[in-house]
């Protein structure tokens, strides 16, 4: 077990109730990423979910927009945001993933449950704190670990879950304590790069292509494509191609809205060329996607599926799924 002032953490400990798909769910995932594993593209959840790293030089993608972290810094991504960490070169990093959902409608909670995940609504989800507030907020977290060391009971399961909304209520009152402020890039181009792949998750509903984005942000199309080709591992058709697909995804798994109505709605011209681009990233068709892609389209990029929490070597805490 690995111990500071500040956080418990044990590598490959996990503490979770239920299973994601469940009303009430959560889950406490301690364990350490590289860049060996870096996600191809952002992916999005139907449950809350909280990252917090504990160790330098991860940053993380939200929504196209990049974000520079700090250990303890808290990063919040409500349902439905694409989002995905970036792990540096070097030694493994040690991180924090809670993934939680609480029944919460039409209940007396929910006015006092808004007012605990407001936010995850902010512009820039990304709270640091100075160390008196962490302290306090991190003092749940630690409960949380250590009861995850205890029988399972009923009663266990309940003290978790109080101690999480504590946790989530000294986020909320202390939200104007908040000094997190995004940093503009060394490298220029990069940084250019990435306020276009922004540009294109706002504006994915619009007709979007290298040559109206070059014009947008006054660089040549070869060097625009060639840059952003370096950066983000896609060319820029693709990129805008697949945003637009994830965004579907979310569409066909969360609404009853028709395919038609989608097409139009994510930007695409037809539903023939629908049809086409999500054959090609999701090896599906949109409608079959809709009856039985749920998993592939948590779990990442399509039919690439991380490893399930429990599997392999995992040690377990309170009902691992």
């Amino acid at each position: 077990m690995y111990l500071d002032e500040t956080l418990l953490f044990k590598e490959q400990y996990m503490i979770s109730v239920n299973k994601s798909e469940d009303p009430l769910f959560y889950c406490f995932d301690y364990d350490t990423r590289s860049y060996r594993i870096n996600m191809a593209f952002q992916h999005f959840h139907h449950f809350y979910e909280i990252y917090i790293p504990l160790d330098p030089n991860a940053s993380h993608l939200i929504e196209g927009d990049y974000y520079a972290l700090q250990p303890y810094d808290i990063v919040l991504l409500r349902p439905s945001l694409l989002h995905k960490t970036e792990y540096p070169t070097g030694d493994p990093c040690r991180r924090l993933v809670i993934a939680f959902s609480f029944p919460m409608a039409d209940t007396p909670m929910k006015p006092l449950m808004d007012d605990a995940l407001a936010p995850f609504e902010s512009e820039c989800p990304i709270y640091r704190f100075q160390e008196d507030v962490r302290a306090q907020a991190f003092s749940h977290l630690n409960a949380i670990f250590r009861m995850g060391r205890q029988p399972n009971t009923p009663l266990s399961q309940l003290c978790i879950q109080c101690e999480l909304l504590e946790f989530l209520a000294v986020l909320a009152q202390n939200v104007k304590q908040n000094t997190y402020h995004t940093q503009d890039l060394a490298d220029s181009i990069t940084h250019k790069v990435y306020s276009v792949t922004s540009y294109i998750h706002r504006h994915y509903t619009s007709e979007l292509s290298l040559e109206s984005l070059s014009k947008e942000f006054f660089i040549s199309p070869y060097y625009l494509s060639h840059q952003f080709r370096r950066v983000t591992g896609f060319s820029l058709i693709n990129y805008i191609q697949i945003t637009r697909v994830r965004n579907a995804q979310q569409l066909l798994l969360y609404t009853d809205m028709k395919i038609a109505d989608i097409t139009t709605q994510c930007g695409f011209t037809s539903f023939s060329q629908f049809n086409r681009v999500f054959n090609k990233f999701c090896h599906v068709s949109p409608s079959q996607f809709r009856i039985d892609g749920q998993v592939r389209s948590i779990e990442g990029i399509p039919y690439e599926k991380r490893p399930s929490p429990g599997s392999s070597d995992r040690k377990r805490g309170v009902n691992s799924y």
